[in-house]
């Protein structure tokens, strides 16, 4: 049963990811349609951003209410809708209403998901689980593009995605029990009343963990984001070459997840943090050095590879960090932060390369990886001193 239970987590965060690439894919199909200019899919991608801040916030609330499996099995059903309306809408402020009950979903089933799995499943698990994020993200525009090289419009692309998640919306309710016996098992030791986000903030170590994923959402969202454009404008590398290996930056956090998982049976959370920050030091170093277009490429591969262990390890390392009666609200402030940082940096990025020039990206990079770096160990001493020597962080 506990396997069963695992492997529907699974599906869920392939479902949690399937969408997310899909505006990208579609939107140079429907801007045209709705007579909106090209710059017009980051209003909508604000606002799925807002919806997922604001229901990763109350996701304590949610799950201490309802539990973790009608949470999901509620949120997947409301992006599927979501996903339904996309494919019905004939106008941009139809596909912007329909934006607000897709990142409310979106948020509340990530939140709820990443604390269920570091309270009940080893570490392993945590770097799979995002794995399997990565596995939907890199499906879903294969299927918008399978559906408009066969003839149809972007509409039957989110379609079929709302398809998906309606299968998937069934299976978590038909998996209700599993969810209700393992919760029941564990409740005891994580009762105790929602926090509020003020709260949150003054337990020692919170602010560190909120700027170090901060930090870890614009390294990756603006290296996914401006890689490939400085490939091109500084590097000279062809425009075709610059874009295949820019998804590689993103393969080489999937595959790194998958890889990971094997590693976390010998190091700790905290160790597993600080190989991906190193390796990912190394990638930077890469970009900056003057040795040619190999190795500019080479250093964003390994960029994509450092990220792959940071994420799921400061996530899983939180019951042990806050307490299982806190995780959840502070998982919540966590995923808050990290789309707060995902929002904001790759367009400062963006005004930074407009005025100075893209070869400030490897520059960029390097300051927000030292600043993630800086908090991270200010979590891990905070969290020491808190356990006295006795619970203390294994680094």
């Amino acid at each position: 049963m506990i396997h069963l239970l695992l492997a529907v987590i699974y599906l869920s965060f392939i479902s949690l990811g399937l969408p997310d690439s899909l505006l990208g894919a579609a939107w140079p199909s429907m801007y045209g349609e709705f007579g909106t200019p090209v710059s017009y899919a980051g209003v909508v991608a604000m606002i799925i951003s807002a919806g997922t801040i604001v229901s990763s916030l109350q996701s304590d609330r949610l799950t201490r209410r309802l539990g973790t499996g009608r949470v999901t099995a509620i949120s997947v059903g409301m992006t599927a809708a979501a996903l339904f309306g996309f494919s019905i809408s004939g106008s941009f402020g139809a596909l912007c209403l329909w934006a607000i009950p897709y990142g409310l979903g979106a948020g509340s089933v990530d939140a709820a998901l990443n604390n269920y799995v570091a309270l009940h499943y080893a570490s392993r698990h945590m770097s799979w689980l995002h794995c399997m994020w990565g596995v939907g993200a890199s499906a879903g525009p294969y299927i918008m593009g399978a559906a408009l090289a066969g003839g149809s419009r972007w509409n039957m692309g989110y379609r079929y995605i709302a398809v998906i998640q309606v299968l998937l919306t069934t299976v978590l309710v038909m998996s209700l029990p599993l969810w209700k016996r393992r919760e029941a098992g564990a409740a005891a030791g994580e009762a105790g009343k929602a926090l509020s986000l003020r709260q949150m903030i003054r337990i020692p170590g919170v602010k560190a963990v909120m700027g170090a994923f901060f930090c870890y959402c614009a390294l990756e969202q603006t290296a996914g984001l401006w890689a490939s454009s400085y490939l091109v404008l500084q590097k000279g590398v062809p425009a075709e070459k610059a874009a295949g290996f820019a998804s590689l930056f993103f393969l080489g956090i999937t595959v790194g997840r998958g890889l990971c998982g094997f590693l976390t049976l010998r190091l700790g959370d905290a160790q597993m943090v600080r190989l991906g920050q190193g390796i990912a030091a190394l990638g930077v170093g890469a970009l900056l050095l003057p040795l040619g277009e190999s190795v500019s490429l080479a250093g964003l591969v390994l960029v994509g590879l450092g990220c792959a262990p940071i994420y799921p390890s400061i996530i899983h390392a939180t019951p042990e960090h806050f307490g299982a009666e806190n995780s959840q609200a502070i998982i919540g402030v966590q995923m808050a932060s990290a789309y707060v940082g995902t929002s904001l940096m790759p367009p400062l990025f963006g005004v930074i390369a407009n005025r100075v020039g893209a070869g400030m990206f490897p520059y960029y990079l390097l300051v927000i990886l030292v600043g993630m770096v800086w908090l991270h160990e200010t979590l891990l001493r905070t969290a020491g001193a808190r356990a006295n020597g006795g619970n203390a962080v294994r680094a």
